[in-house]
């Protein structure tokens, strides 16, 4: 294990080369500062940068010095943001954002460094994955860290600056006024059946939906309030059997005959050939779920999320999505 002083020489070795180009560390430690505003960590920052955590503790020591003000509250196990670094962190942000900006005017195909982005996992399966992977075709210095999960929770985690971006269902509620919210694409909300049902399904999809165990997305996700106005346009109350935060899932368990659900028709699933479930549309009933791009409205990686979304609107162009 390295002592401390072993510690700040390898950190110091790690950065020796920036410190030969004086401008260049400041990007450089700029970004490194972004880096640690979004994971909260410097273990974390130092992942994402390719650094150690005492390098990057080196490298914001420097920056504090360079500002001529503390950024963190440091602690004996912790460093937390400060007032100044939270005030300082959008100025910074736009420093490097025009940085970017004059490197990309300079070489236009430039695009590498780590960018964080959230997704639903049916974006992940389907129209999402197809543009990621024609963008790192074309970029192949860039890397792209990827987290699953709820639509709701990105909102946050974008505003915060944990996300550079994320891949969502349209809000049911206006957003933060610092965020930006881009439609890529959108899904007709659907019931699905099994085609072997546990239990007696009638023939009519809305006694369907009276009759049959229903399973519910979660009525608290933006997801389930698409669900809930469905069932509002259709005027029926159902006999809720679960409720589940998954799309995935859901398809699966009515795939093994337990219940009837109300699903976004997946963009990327081919429905016709599946033996064991049957897609029907409610009558008189047209709610579609919009997904969308959503990110802050100036931020370092508009460059990706800009690719991002040429990609989706080349393929509408081609009637691909």
């Amino acid at each position: 294990m390295k002592t401390a002083s072993a510690a700040e020489a390898s950190a110091r070795h790690d950065i020796a080369p920036i410190r030969s180009h004086q401008s260049m560390s400041s990007i450089r430690s700029f970004k490194t500062f972004l880096a640690v505003v979004r994971h909260g960590s410097f273990t974390a920052a130092g992942r994402e940068v390719g650094l150690t955590p005492a390098a990057v503790g080196l490298q914001m020591r420097s920056l504090e010095q360079s500002l001529e003000q503390a950024l963190f509250d440091r602690g004996p196990r912790s460093v937390v943001l400060n007032t100044a670094g939270r005030a300082m962190a959008p100025r910074i942000e736009q420093l490097v954002l025009l940085y970017d900006s004059l490197v990309a005017e300079a070489d236009p195909d430039a695009l590498s460094g780590t960018v964080v982005v959230g997704a639903l996992v049916s974006a992940l399966m389907g129209a999402f994955a197809d543009a990621l992977r024609a963008v790192k075709r074309q970029h192949p210095r860039l890397k792209v860290k990827i987290l699953a999960g709820l639509s709701s929770d990105f909102a946050d985690r974008v505003e915060r600056g944990e996300l550079d971006a994320a891949v969502v269902t349209k809000s049911p509620r206006p957003l933060a006024s610092s965020l930006r919210w881009t439609p890529l694409y959108t899904e007709a909300m659907v019931l699905i059946v099994p085609r072997r049902a546990q239990f007696a399904l009638p023939d009519e999809p809305l006694d369907m939906l009276r009759q049959a165990p229903f399973i519910r997305f979660d009525r608290h996700t933006w997801t389930g309030h698409l669900v809930n106005e469905v069932l509002r346009r259709c005027d029926v109350s159902t006999s809720d059997e679960m409720e589940l935060n998954s799309v995935e899932a859901m398809i699966e368990i009515v795939r093994q005959g337990f219940g009837v659900s109300i699903v976004p028709r997946l963009a990327n699933v081919n429905w016709a050939t599946d033996r064991s479930l049957r897609v029907l549309t409610l009558p008189g009933i047209d709610v579609q779920r919009h997904v969308g791009l959503i990110e802050r409205a100036s931020h370092t990686r508009m460059r990706f999320t800009e690719a991002i979304k040429q990609h989706h609107y080349t393929a509408v162009d081609a009637g691909k999505t």
